[in-house]
């Protein structure tokens, strides 16, 4: 998709702000997203911004049930999923700073405040706050993300939480003063809200998206473009009532209704003129011709075309919450589509598979396990369900089932074999059982035991391949190495690694020093392979990650 990229030089930054009302999880990182898709298709070079208004630094320590899964970028930044959104499908690479977060500001302020830089200044929210946010993006927005080494030409901006929110006030007057900063002509402010349908007639309500727009206008922000999230397409009734009484034009009321698949919505967005909105008021010419833009299209066409299914077991521990392994279902998605088939995930909860358990679902689990083409163990941290993960990759690994570890899915693979195959009876991992009398994998010596944001092996590193031909390797296009990010405080034991490869299982990739495994590999296996790293924050809708993609091919009987 990169290599259709024209260049559409623009005489200086641009900004599109991404606001939201009502209530949160309207859409508003895919809208962003979408956005960015449709100023990347006329030929911008692009960049984004989130902003999370909560006081941690980021969210690596947060609960994936209260926020999903972490994404980890190129430099171990630890960030909101919406910047995996923001990468897959802008393809970029972005960098810690490009989450800000009110922790991040504040830690900021008070350093600067202690090393005396404000001169014995009174230290505020506005101005200091409100400053150090605008300096912030209008750094950030400059630096390079799509490997072009090329300043980027727009900057797509997400502001966490909805409009109203105590937490959002800093940044919310931030925002209306930057407009000023940079000039109203580059900053488009896009507010996404709310059209809910009430009661058995099926009116579409417009008064939550009026209060919302009244109350960020009084804010001092007034939204150039309305994304109004409905189930069904705005009336041209809704629309100009909307228009009306939101004080924006008619064909600036945008219709954010649901679609077939997330691919659609650039498609749906593009067809209601969104890209020439933004493009008249930031002052940028569109191509005549957008061949990104149709080749996008193409894709989420034949997402909507795929009928012949391919079923992954996904055995995890957060299966009631999907957004928890995001990156990897996107993962999953990309590797179907490859191999043209639909995706269907069967989720397995991994403590109704543990055989010392009697849970009710025991059956109901161990039959979608059975009948999987493929299984999937993803990473994750604790104790819960270990047993069951280890009785799917035993299961795997005996009948001949591609099967793919991630992470912890890595070490669970390397503990049953050492169980089973090695007859090394209670081998664990010191994350389970400290006093397991066979450590299959154990704590890394450089981790901090003390604090745990940010202490983790976090970011890209290179992983030499120590064969010269295997599967994975095959996969990845025969490189010498592959840079994957990581997230870990656990590895295989290195005491045991020559004896688990002399009975057949093979780590083909370790780190620079040949110590710590990071690629393994069961001989004489369709593919049963597990990865240290995580594979899934790097793939992408037209390059899938090669693990994945082995995963899949092997799941539906291509060669690898």
């Amino acid at each position: 998709m990169g290599s259709m990229l024209a260049s559409n030089p623009v005489d200086c930054m641009k900004y599109v702000v991404v606001t939201g009302g009502v209530l949160s999880g309207l859409g508003k990182g895919i809208t962003a997203s979408s956005i960015g898709v449709l100023l990347k298709s006329a030929g911008l070079r692009l960049t984004s911004i989130k902003i999370d208004p909560y006081l941690n630094s980021d969210a690596g320590t947060m609960s994936p049930f209260e926020h999903g899964e972490v994404f980890v970028l190129d430099d171990g930044g630890e960030v909101d999923l919406d910047l995996g959104n923001y990468e897959r499908f802008l393809d970029v690479s972005l960098m810690r700073d490009n989450n800000i977060t009110t922790g991040k500001m504040y830690a900021n302020v008070i350093e600067r405040e202690r090393r005396g830089d404000y001169l014995g200044k009174t230290v505020q929210v506005v101005p200091h706050i409100t400053n150090e946010i605008q300096d912030w993006i209008e750094r950030v927005a400059n630096l390079p993300s799509d490997g072009s080494g090329e300043t980027p030409d727009a900057c797509v901006i997400e502001l966490g939480g909805t409009v109203g929110d105590i937490e959002s006030a800093p940044f919310i007057e931030a925002l209306r003063q930057f407009q000023f900063r940079v000039g109203q002509e580059n900053v488009c402010f896009v507010h996404v809200s709310l059209v809910p349908v009430m009661g058995p007639v099926g009116e579409q309500k417009t008064k939550p998206t009026q209060h919302t727009v009244k109350e960020l206008r009084g804010l001092g922000i007034i939204p150039d473009i309305l994304v109004c999230r409905s189930e069904k397409p705005l009336e041209d009734e809704t629309r100009a009532k909307l228009a009306a009484f939101c004080h924006v034009g008619k064909e600036a009321v945008v219709s954010a209704h649901d679609v077939s698949n997330l691919y659609q919505i650039p498609i749906s967005l593009y067809e209601q003129s969104v890209l020439r909105k933004v493009s008249e008021h930031l002052g940028f010419k569109v191509p005549d011709s957008l061949p990104m833009l149709d080749e996008w299209k193409h894709m989420a066409d034949k997402v909507d075309g795929l009928t012949e299914e391919v079923h992954i077991a996904m055995v995890g521990k957060y299966t009631g919450l999907s957004d928890s392994y995001l990156s990897v279902i996107k993962a999953l998605q990309h590797s179907a589509l490859a191999v043209d088939r639909k995706l269907v995930i069967d989720w397995v909860e991994s403590t109704d598979l543990d055989p010392n358990e009697n849970s009710e679902k025991h059956d109901e689990a161990w039959s979608l396990v059975k009948n999987a083409d493929g299984i999937l163990v993803p990473g994750g941290f604790g104790i819960r369900g270990v047993e069951g993960k280890i009785a799917a990759a035993n299961y795997a690994r005996v009948n001949n089932i591609p099967y793919l570890g991630v992470c912890l899915g890595l070490q669970i693979a390397t503990i049953e074999f050492c169980r089973n195959v090695l007859d090394m009876k209670n081998a664990n991992s010191t994350e389970f059982d400290e006093n397991t009398p066979n450590p299959a994998v154990v704590f890394m010596p450089e981790i901090s035991k003390t604090h745990m944001g940010g202490t983790m092996r976090l970011g890209t590193k290179p992983t030499p391949f120590l064969v010269d031909d295997c599967k994975i390797r095959r996969l990845y296009g025969g490189v010498s190495h592959v840079d994957e990010r990581h997230r870990h405080r656990y590895e295989v034991n290195p005491d045991l690694i020559e004896k688990i490869e002399a009975a057949g299982l093979i780590y083909v990739g370790k780190d620079e020093t040949g110590q710590r495994c990071e690629i393994m590999e069961l001989e004489g296996h369709p593919y049963y392979v597990g990865t240290q790293y995580h594979p899934e924050f790097k793939s992408r809708p037209y390059r899938p990650s090669p693990p994945f993609l082995g995963l899949l091919k092997a799941a539906v009987g291509q060669e690898i």
